[in-house]
């Protein structure tokens, strides 16, 4: 509670990466937080979807870029990815995805900023119910824009053409106009065959769904497939969209080894991209690739592992997500006694205590 009345401090900052569009509190849920009692701060920006007006119609206070870091120590400081790399203490409560947990790379440098600034972090992709299953992820868009791009260079390849998507990326108007594209692109071509790893979860759901849309037969693998893994089922398809959240040591599901033979394998979409983890079943990459840059070459197949892939639906990806995040949003005034809250806080605690012991080891 801050500023002597009382007041929760909601303070949504302006994103560090340059090609960040989306936001997770759109104008209606900031009116509905202030209505609740909140105090809401609104960074301008010029890179987000919704202006900066529309904040400021919402009642929103507005606030130049990066003064998060001077904002009052009890506010809670709202944003979508990567902090900038200063200060080198963290001292307020912050909700982002970190990508922290898994001893990514600089996963202690970060963990460390917030231990001796004594704040805390609240990684969204840890609100999680009892049962482990998350409650706000962009999945659903992240799905279906990997297998978009992947759609779209499977036709240029085939047709024989220039890469459509090497020409560089940036955000689509609608997910129709990415529909459009796609329809286009296929004009009078083959229809490919697809397998979606990770099938039941958000994120697979998106990527069938555009996938059939446009005429692919999908395999759809969950658990089970990838347990009794069948590799040469993997490569005997064209496309491989991976939405599986790996979270602990399993067998690779392709390695560059099994490349090496035939196969009919020509794009693969790593919707998870998780290259810097141990846990990174696809490790064929060792970085994400980018919008300038959105696919790689490994072994004739064209990789492509997009970090941020829903800010190239901007729109649709806030609605849904920012829909999700409110209610808990509305819950952080009693987040101590909060199951979501406690266990996206129990993720953080475990993840600090375990680099404590491994520095001390």
């Amino acid at each position: 509670m801050s500023g002597g009345m009382g007041k929760q401090i909601l303070w949504l900052r302006e994103e560090a990466r340059t090609t960040e569009r989306r936001t997770p509190l759109l104008p209606k849920g900031a009116k509905e937080l202030i209505e609740a009692g909140f105090e809401v701060v609104v960074e301008k920006s010029e890179k987000r979807i919704i202006s900066n007006a529309a904040y400021e119609a919402a009642g929103c206070t507005m606030a130049e870029p990066g003064a998060w870091e001077n904002a009052p120590k009890d506010a809670v400081i709202l944003g979508l990815k990567e902090l900038p790399k200063a200060p080198e203490m963290l001292k307020h409560t912050h909700i982002y995805f970190a990508h922290a947990y898994k001893e990514q790379n600089g996963w202690q440098a970060l963990l460390t900023r917030f231990l001796n600034g004594h704040g805390s972090l609240l990684d969204i992709e840890y609100m999680t119910k009892n049962d482990g299953k998350r409650v706000v992820a962009f999945g659903y868009w992240a799905g279906y824009m990997g297998a978009a791009l992947a759609l779209l260079e499977w036709h240029d390849k085939q047709a024989g053409r220039a890469s459509y998507i090497a020409k560089g990326l940036s955000p689509f108007e609608s997910a129709e106009a990415l529909d459009a594209l796609i329809r286009q692109s296929a004009s009078g071509g083959k229809t490919p065959t697809a397998l979606v790893i990770g099938a039941g979860g958000r994120s697979g759901r998106g990527a069938a769904e555009i996938l059939e849309r446009h005429g692919v037969k999908v395999t759809k693998w969950g658990r089970k497939e990838t347990a009794n893994l069948d590799r040469q089922a993997i490569l005997d398809h064209d496309i491989l969209i991976n939405c599986a959240f790996v979270a602990h040591q399993i067998p690779p599901f392709l390695t560059k080894e099994h490349l090496k033979g035939d196969h009919r394998l020509s794009v693969i979409s790593d919707v998870s991209c998780d290259p810097f983890s141990d846990f990174n079943p696809l490790p064929l990459y060792g970085e994400p690739t980018s919008w300038a840059a959105p696919a790689v070459k490994v072994d004739g197949l064209d990789l492509i592992a997009i970090d941020n892939l829903p800010s190239l639906l901007p729109t649709e990806a806030s609605m849904e997500f920012a829909g999700l995040l409110l209610p808990y949003l509305k819950a952080l005034p009693e987040r101590t006694t909060n199951d979501i809250w406690r266990n996206c806080d129990a993720a953080f605690q475990s993840a600090c205590d375990a680099m404590v012991k491994k520095k001390a080891s």
